[in-house]
Formats: structure tokens, sequence, C-alpha cells
């Protein structure tokens, strides 16, 4: 081996140690590299779902997944975000207690609504083919709080490797079901089930590893100490849990307008689209939130939060947003030939939510400083005012261009993120000029991949 050699071996190796020596990337490896797994099955299988599924099919899934989603996040009235906050493990247990029973009641009240008022709800979401499936919708509802409940005790402890691990079973369990109930030619409800499953069946693995592990933690649970930390978090379901169903209804909300009101299975082309694109977000995106939620609080007991999130949203920059604009470059050609001729439709609305996208990309990981540093109403009015943005652009789209609805919701949810990106400087009391200098960094990244992207365009094209 050559000096030179020698010299880049010694190199990679003290790198590599600084990097193993970082909790935080560390941490982030584990839950990136559980989420790789799990979102790269769910890509792989896409391709084979497009031929097993219409895009009516996926459509009915948009408005069930919709639905979901919204409900979903308000079933613990968000004491699972309070859940790593405190510092004593006896306060930890009454909040994962009222998460968990936040999320059970949520689950019934609406699985009575659906049993009693079919007609109705089928009505207001105007999908008929949804019935026979809203059963699903109450029992999602409980295996999606109770699972975001036991993710954030988990990652109170610091327990990303169980977390990764039961994100590939999510994944692996709900991409077989929806292969395996589309090939017996169960549509939609196939797709319907494997998102449930995916949603939140891992409660089955963070529920052993809690009673394995914290079992111990149980004497300190106590209807007192329950209504104790209700009044002392009593900002997370006046505020947060308000704030988190306008977050999701300013995504989801308009999915169901358009799967109401747009011709053809337009929705359905959506949710293939934002799918597609949830590989590259989730895959670090979520990981990267975990953690720093985990860090956040104690940052900021530093006085060190505003530093801490500048280098979050660099290395935000430099590794996701690269492969974002790769997609939303080369999908109009790609989706065709990747999904089939009947998908194009899609791979030409990644190219319009592209930007949206990287601005999502840069602001969700972060947006839990405003919890941290006790911003929930100013987090209700933001995401207010994205509810508002999104949707009217949706209503007024539908009603003055109606050709053009999905495109003009991409630039509303794009506006709306930038929105929230300068939000999160000010409350993490980050100097502007530092988000620049960071996002100035990842610029040689971002043009590497955009000439690499505009290269496999003229190729694909020319082939």
């Amino acid at each position: 081996m050559s000096a030179a050699e020698s010299t880049w071996v010694m190199l990679v190796r003290i790198w590599l140690r600084r990097l193993l020596s970082n909790k935080f990337l560390r941490h982030v490896g584990v839950l990136a590299g559980g989420t790789a797994v799990a979102q790269a099955l769910t890509v792989i299988v896409l391709p084979i779902l497009t031929r097993l599924y219409t895009p009516q099919h996926f459509s009915i899934l948009a408005v069930y997944a919709s639905l979901l989603s919204i409900l979903s996040v308000a079933a613990c009235l968000r004491f699972e975000i309070a859940i790593a906050i405190p510092e004593s493990d006896s306060d930890a247990i009454n909040l994962l207690a009222l998460a968990l029973s936040s999320s059970l009641a949520l689950a019934m009240l609406v699985g009575c609504i659906s049993i009693a008022f079919p007609a109705r709800v089928i009505e207001l979401v105007h999908q008929p083919g949804l019935r026979p499936y809203l059963w699903m919708l109450p029992l999602g509802i409980w295996l999606s709080g109770s699972y975001a409940a036991l993710q954030y005790w988990s990652t109170r402890k610091h327990k990303f490797t169980v977390i990764a691990k039961t994100r590939m079973t999510q994944a692996i369990g709900g991409a077989g079901v929806q292969v395996g109930f589309g090939w017996l030619g169960m549509a939609p409800f196939g797709l319907l089930l494997g998102q449930m499953i995916n949603s939140g069946a891992g409660i089955a693995g963070l529920g052993r590893d809690f009673f394995r592990e914290d079992r111990n933690k149980l004497p300190s649970l106590s209807f007192n100490g329950m209504r104790k930390m209700f009044h002392a978090y009593d900002r997370f379901p006046k505020y947060s849990t308000f704030e988190g169903l306008a977050n999701t209804a300013g995504i989801q909300l308009p999915v169901i307008i358009i799967a109401a009101l747009a011709v053809g299975p337009e929705a359905g082309y959506l949710m293939l689209a934002t799918r597609a694109m949830a590989a590259p977000m989730t895959l670090i995106g979520s990981s990267v939130a975990q953690v720093y939620l985990s860090r956040a609080p104690e940052e900021l007991r530093r006085d060190s939060l505003g530093e801490f999130t500048a280098k979050v949203i660099g290395g935000l920059a430099k590794s996701g947003v690269g492969p974002l604009i790769f997609a939303g470059i080369i999908s109009p050609v790609a989706f065709p030939i990747i999904f089939g001729e009947e998908w194009r439709r899609a791979g030409d609305i990644v190219g319009w939510m592209t930007p949206w996208f990287v601005a999502q990309f840069l602001a969700s990981p972060v947006s839990m400083t405003l919890h941290v540093t006790g911003h929930q109403r100013r987090a209700l009015v933001l995401q207010l005012f994205g509810v508002i943005v999104r949707v009217g652009a949706v209503l007024l789209a539908a009603k003055f261009a109606a050709d053009d609805v999905v495109e003009i919701y991409a630039v509303s949810g794009f506006l709306f993120y930038l929105v929230y990106v300068y939000v999160v400087v000010i409350v993490s009391g980050m100097r502007l000029q530092r988000l620049i200098a960071v996002l100035r960094e990842a610029l040689p990244w971002v043009a590497i991949w955009t000439t690499t992207a505009l290269a496999c365009r003229a190729a694909i094209a020319f082939l």
C-alpha cells in the first residue's frame, strides 16, 4: 500500500470513529437504517401494486388514508409528544397512560359514529366505495395512536433500534398484505388493510419491549398522577391537538376535496405521487425528527437550541434536498415506465410538488422546536394559516381552474412550508444569516443531483 493510500485509509478510519462517537448521528443512523428498509420495500412494491389495483382503487385508499391521518394525529391529544419532556420517568409513564387512553376513547367514538351514521359519513367524503370498509377506520385510529404513544416512550428511552425494527415489521406486513390480497383480486380491501397494518401494527413489538424493560415504572402510574400530568401539560391538548389537526388537515383535506370534486381518479394519481416521494423524505426526515426531539430539550436548557437546529437543517439540506430534486425532474418520464402508462399523470404531479416536498423536508423534522420551547399557541396559529392557504387554494381552483387544481395545491403547500421554516428560525433563536450559510453549503450537492437528473431525463427521452 502506497503512502497516499495509507493516508486515505487513516483519514477514513478517523472519520468513521468521529461519526460513531457522535451520539446524535449514531441514533439517526439506526432509525434511518430501519426506515430505509421499510421505505425501500414500500417503493419496490409500488410498481406491482399499480398493476394489481386501478387508479380508482388508489382514490379510495387516498380518502381512507386521509381520514385516518387526520383523526390519528389527534388520537392521543398530543400527550405522546410530551412523553419525552419530563425529567422523571414517573411523570412520563402517566403521560403515556393519558396518550393510550385518549387513543382508545377516540377510536371508540369514531366506531360508534361509523356504525350509527354510515350513509352520512360516505355522503361527506363522496366516496361510495369506502362504505364496506368504514369499520377499518376506528381500528386504524387505535393502532396508529397507540403506536405513536409507545414510539415516543421508546424515543425517551433512546431505544431507536427497537423503533427501527417495528418500522420494518410494519412495512413488510403492510406490503405483503397489499400484494397478496391484490393478487387474489380482493380490491380495494387489500390496499386499505395494508395501510392500516403499516400505520400501527408495530405496537406489538414496542409493547413487548416496554413490558420487558420498563414494567418497573408501572407502580408510578395512578389516576392522581395522570390528572397531575394532564394539568401540567394541558397546553398540548389545548393547542397542540388543534395544531396537529390543522397541520394534517391542511395536507389531507384537499385530497378528500380533490377526490370528491375532480373528474376521474385524480386523488389516486396524487396518492401515488406522494407515496413515491415519501420514501426519501421519511428515510431521513422522520429519523432526524425522533432524535431531534430527544436532544432538543437538553439543547434548550443549554441555550444552544438555535445553533443545534441550524446544524440539523444544514445536514438535511445536504443529504435530502438533492435526491428530492432528482426525483422531481425525472418523474414525468420515469413514471410511465415504472408504474405503467396509465400512471403518467402521477409523474407530472411529482414534478409540480417537488418544491413543496423540499420545503417540508427541511421544516418538518425541526418543527418540534415550537413544542419544546412552549410555543404551542404559535404553532396552532401557524397550522390554521396552513389550512386556510391550502384548502382555500383547492376550493378556489375547483371553482375557477378545475383542470389545474392539483398544481395549485402543490404551490400552496410550498408557500406554507417556506413560512414554517421562517417561524422555526425565529422560535429557536437562530440567526437568519446562519440559516442562509448552512443552506449555501448544501448547494454543491444539490447541483450534482440536479445535473445528474437532467442528464438522466435526456437519456430516457432519447431512448
